[in-house]
Order: structure tokens, then C-alpha cells, then sequence
């Protein structure tokens, strides 16, 4: 990783929550609320661009693990914003605190841990998987 990034480096981004990201199963809508997995989705994208900048020619991150509490519902048209603060980094691995909340409530929180990995490796390794 180039140099830079430390701890409390943050970045942003707002969605406004449609039917398609509510919580569904089978094509059957069960709240008309963010789902979890949206959630997740948002959380590890906004994660994601805590490294970009940061990311050499050759390497890239991948997702190590996932921690969320999903606490209040955030209902379709409610604007949500996905915050991710560095909270450790080290030149293979990046942690981030994740946060989702609107007007009226924190939706969920959570770490999300991104692992450096040289590209050629994580293709040799999905080719392994084949």
C-alpha cells in the first residue's frame, strides 16, 4: 500500500434506500425497509474507498470478515449515509468502523476487515477453486 493512510482516515457516501433494496425473499417483499444485506453491500463499498487511494499498481482488497449489528429500520425513500473510519492499518490489512444512520437513527454498525493481497495471487487462488 502506498503510504498515508492511518488510522481515523474517513470517507462517506448517501444512498436513498428503493423497493429494490428492501428486505425481500422470493421476490416477495417482507418489510419495505433497507434490508440487511443491502446494508452490508453499503458498508463494504463505502469501506472500500478507504483504500482505493491508497492501493498500489498490482495489489487489491478483498473482504476478510464482516461484523454488523442492524438496529433501526430505515424505510423506502429515507436517505441513508455509510460512514467507514480506518480504525487499524497495516500493510496487508485495513479494519474499518462502519456506520449507516439517517435523520432519526443509527440503522446499523459494525467492522469491516479488508485484506492487501497482490492481484496475481487472488486470481491464482480463484483458479484453484475451479
Amino acid at each position: 500500500m502506498k503510504p498515508g493512510l492511518h488510522p481515523g482516515h474517513r470517507e462517506t457516501m448517501s444512498i436513498t434506500v428503493t423497493e429494490d433494496m428492501t428486505a425481500a425473499f422470493g421476490g416477495e417483499m417482507i418489510h419495505p425497509v433497507l434490508s440487511t444485506v443491502t446494508m452490508v453491500y453499503y458498508m463494504e463499498w463505502v469501506g472500500r474507498k478507504v483504500i482505493l487511494p491508497f492501493l498500489e499498481e498490482g495489489e487489491e482488497g478483498v473482504g476478510g470478515s464482516i461484523t454488523v449489528e442492524h438496529r433501526s429500520p430505515a424505510p423506502i425513500g429515507k436517505q441513508v449515509t455509510f460512514i467507514a473510519e480506518a480504525t487499524e492499518v497495516k500493510p496487508n490489512k485495513v479494519v474499518c468502523r462502519v456506520v449507516a444512520k439517517h435523520d432519526k437513527a443509527i440503522v446499523g454498525e459494525g467492522t469491516f476487515t479488508q485484506v492487501i493481497l497482490p492481484v496475481e495471487r487472488i486470481h491464482r487462488r480463484i483458479e484453484e477453486m475451479k
